[in-house]
């Protein structure tokens, strides 16, 4: 009788495994190598300052205050512009996805307005409404509206019709249809435009405020390179992380908070 041995099964379809701790430690060798580097004189700290160096600078930037000065404008921006462009977004998104005459007309106009880097638009702003605080956050505004709407009419249009022709057929009212199968069939993918409308809203932040501002991230950080300090470039490129994650972070709990019923 021939032996028989145990086959290996294989049919795990390239499920990802977790390595807890992989990235921290992947990290963290990064940040040491980066170190040692810039110890041993392998890279010029003008160039590329120690993690040690930025860490300093970033305290002492906490210690003066002067870091919650630029993060508290820049943050005051960023909210006022996301909101604005999100809610218009929202309003614009749902009557192209649900009216067939706002889609005939607005889908056109998104999709031609849509590549327009809005942060070239920043100078024709500045003319209209000034220097001041409302062009950077029309610019802002500007830059979150528009992908909002695609994000939103794209999810309405992912909601499978079957389920609407079913709440038609029992007699729900319009209203009904649209509160309780359009918008959780539509939320997930307009959460998921969010995330990037954020992201977006960030970095037209920091350009605006690298043109015409005083205070902010994007004008520390454009001051900073100026005065060839980069130490204290890098803590703003800090701050812009840390921001960003702690924006990430909020969303994803948004997310659960809203599809609890996933």
């Amino acid at each position: 009788m021939s032996e028989t041995r145990d086959v290996p099964f294989r049919g795990g379809g390239f499920v990802v495994v977790p390595k807890r701790g992989a990235a921290i430690v992947a990290f963290v060798l990064l940040i040491a190598l980066w170190e040692v580097s810039v110890r041993f004189g392998w890279i010029s700290p003008i160039f590329l300052p120690s993690p040690g160096s930025i860490v300093a600078a970033f305290y002492e930037l906490v210690a003066n205050g002067t870091l919650w000065k630029h993060i508290g404008q820049s943050l005051h921006r960023l909210a006022i512009g996301w909101v604005l462009g999100t809610t218009t977004g929202l309003g614009f998104g749902f009557a192209i996805g649900i009216w067939s005459l706002s889609r005939a007309v607005g889908l056109p106009l998104v999709s031609a307005l849509f590549p327009i880097p809005k942060i070239a638009l920043l100078p024709l702003l500045i003319l209209w409404l000034g220097i001041g605080e409302p062009s950077k956050v029309a610019t802002i505004a500007l830059g979150v509206f528009f992908p909002t709407v695609i994000a939103t009419f794209s999810a309405i249009d992912g909601v499978p019709r079957n389920l609407i022709r079913m709440g038609q057929s029992f007699n729900l009212p319009a209203v009904d249809v649209l509160r309780k199968i359009v918008l959780p069939g539509a939320l997930p993918g307009i959460l998921a435009g969010f995330r990037i409308t954020a992201s977006i809203g960030l970095i037209l932040l920091v350009s605006a405020e690298m043109i015409g501002a005083e205070y902010g991230i994007g004008a520390f950080i454009l001051q900073a390179g100026n005065l060839m300090q980069t130490d204290q470039l890098l803590a703003g490129v800090v701050m812009l992380s840390v921001l960003g994650l702690v924006i990430g972070t909020g969303l994803t709990r948004l997310e659960r908070r809203l599809l609890r019923w996933r």
